[in-house]
Formats: C-alpha cells, structure tokens, sequence
C-alpha cells in the first residue's frame, strides 16, 4: 500500500538543496501535488503563515525539511537562533498538521542529535545515551525534539509521524557560502579559490582526525520519499552509507579530484566537532530494502564539476554585465 500515490503533499524546505530533489521524486512517485513554498512566502516560525500554508496546500501529506542550519562555525555564532528557530517550526508544524487532519507527518532530523561520543556505527537505539556534541547540540536537541513530539502524538492521538535521520549531505546544488557551508562544499571552495589565485598552501580546520560518514543528495532524497512511502514505526531511522573518512582523508580526496598539489596546513585552534560519525543502517536496509547508490569518489566529483560550472557562469554573467 502507497502512502504517496495520488496524495497532495507539503514539503517544507522544498525549494532547497536537499527538497530540490525530493521534490522531483515525488513528482515521480506520482503524487498529485507538491506544495514546496519559499520561507519568504510562509514564515513557519509563525503560526499564522502554519495555519495559511495548511489552507493553500489543502495537503494530505507533510514532509518536513526545513531546517535552519550550517557548519560548525555557523552553530557555534547562532546557538540561540538555531535552537529556537527549529524547535518553533517544528513543534507548531506538527501540532497544526494534526489539527489539520493530515494522514502523515514526516520529519527529517539530523545526525547532530547522536551523542557526542557514540559507539559507531550509530544505530538508533543509541540516540539517548548522552549530550550530543557541544558546537551544534542546540540544533541536534531542536530538531530531536520532533522525534519526541511525534511518539507522543503517536501514542495519544494515533497520529502517523515518522522521524529520519540522515547523515551529512553533499552534491550539486549545495550550499557554498563560506558563512554557513558544510565541509565537503567549504573544503571544494577553499581549494578552488585557491587554485584560482595561485595559492600554494590551504588551511583547514581542526586537526583532521575527526571522521565523517556523507550520503549524496540524490541518495538521500530517494530515502526521504520512499520513507514516505512505506514506512510507519515511531522508532527512527537512519539515512546513510555505513562507512566512513577521516577530514584529512576527505581533504586529500579533494585536493586530488580538483588537481590541487598545494600543501594543507591544519589549524588546530579550531574545533574537530564530533569525534566520529559513521551510522548503522541496517534498519533502513532491512525495512525499506535502502542503500546508497553513488559511489562517493564519483559524487564529489559531480560536486566538484558542478561547483566549477557554475562559478564560470557567474564569471560570464559579470563581465556581459560590466559592459
């Protein structure tokens, strides 16, 4: 049985790096109807703009991956904004849909949510046994919070949520704002501009020995929409590849893809974050029959080739414009 088949659905984040492609393959489950507005259409920190998105989507189905988020720096400037703007825009979400009347609530989390020093693999049994890392534990606790608000509603209302987990996300279409970026597109950046200005010598954060667990965006879009789809356990679910990098592996990794021979200096005054992230998902593939297709030496170099693409355009577009 479909949960998705001809059912209109809300997508929150829809028009982001990862519900850019979730949205498309909903379009292939065919459903009859993705609701994905803009954040700056239906502000879901506020319960009138919930209330007004439930009435124009006339939804069946909510999927949920709104998220204000970024790297290590960015959660450690904005603690305070993350916690408070993803606990408000899920808490509210979820109550409004089930008022709303909606079949089935979808929330994807974060791998942030995992205590900071969990045995790895992570499996989801181990979600609670300890604090999560301390950078991003404001967001990892937000977001948390929706795992804990769907059992409930589950358990008093019968209400149908399910809550995902997926891994660090990379791929075309990723965020590259040094700002707010995640490693793999910061470290693509920092490489290539350095690549550009005849650079010697990069600097990376930490002292590369922390580890990383990444899952292509296509992958993981594919995951979302068949979680969708088929499954309905209160218990959460891991979206991921099971295997690992060191940063420094990842760094050599890009280094060569880009055809960068420069020499990495490591800044250790900065945070490694969580010591290791490599998930167990074993559930996901005996459930819902998952695993991740893309090769990972491929998927950044689609990144790479992406990233490059479109930095040529913007050159383009600047000096059309500067005549």
């Amino acid at each position: 049985m479909s949960d998705l088949l001809g059912k209109r659905i809300f997508l929150t984040g829809g028009t982001g790096f990862l519900g850019r492609v979730v949205k498309q393959k909903l379009i292939e489950a065919q459903v009859a109807d993705v609701f994905a507005p803009s954040s700056r259409e239906y502000d879901l920190r506020e319960i009138n703009a919930i209330q007004q998105a439930f009435h124009d989507s006339e939804a069946d189905v909510v999927i949920h991956l709104a998220a204000v988020v970024g790297g290590i720096g960015a959660n450690r400037e904005n603690a305070g904004k993350f916690f408070y703007d993803n606990a408000m825009m899920g808490i509210q979400l979820m109550e409004e849909a089930r008022q709303y009347g909606i079949e089935k609530f979808v929330s994807v989390g974060t791998i942030c949510s995992y205590p900071k020093h969990t045995q790895v693999p992570f499996k989801e049994d181990d979600l609670w046994n300890g604090y999560p890392e301390e950078t991003n534990a404001p967001y990892g606790l937000a977001k948390k919070m929706m795992l804990v608000q769907g059992q409930a509603y589950r358990q008093q209302y019968g209400f149908r949520a399910i809550h995902l987990l997926p891994v660090n996300l990379y791929g075309p279409g990723d965020n590259f704002d040094p700002k707010s970026s995640h490693v793999i597109p910061a470290l693509i950046r920092k490489v290539i501009e350095a690549q550009e200005a005849d650079e010697t010598s990069i600097t990376a954060w930490g002292t590369g020995q922390a580890s990383r667990e990444f899952l292509y965006v296509e992958d993981a879009a594919r995951g979302v929409v068949l979680a969708a789809d088929q499954y309905d356990s209160p218990e959460p679910l891991n979206l991921g590849t099971c295997s690992e990098i060191t940063i420094r592996q990842l760094v050599d990794l890009i280094c060569e893809l880009c055809g960068f021979s420069g020499e990495v200096q490591w800044d250790a005054t900065k945070p490694d974050g969580q010591p290791r992230r490599c998930l167990d998902t074993s559930r996901a593939r005996e459930i819902l029959k998952f695993e991740a297709d893309t090769d990972f030496r491929q998927g950044l170099k689609q990144t790479i080739d992406w990233y490059r693409a479109q930095r040529q355009e913007e050159t383009k577009s600047k000096s059309v414009g500067s005549f």
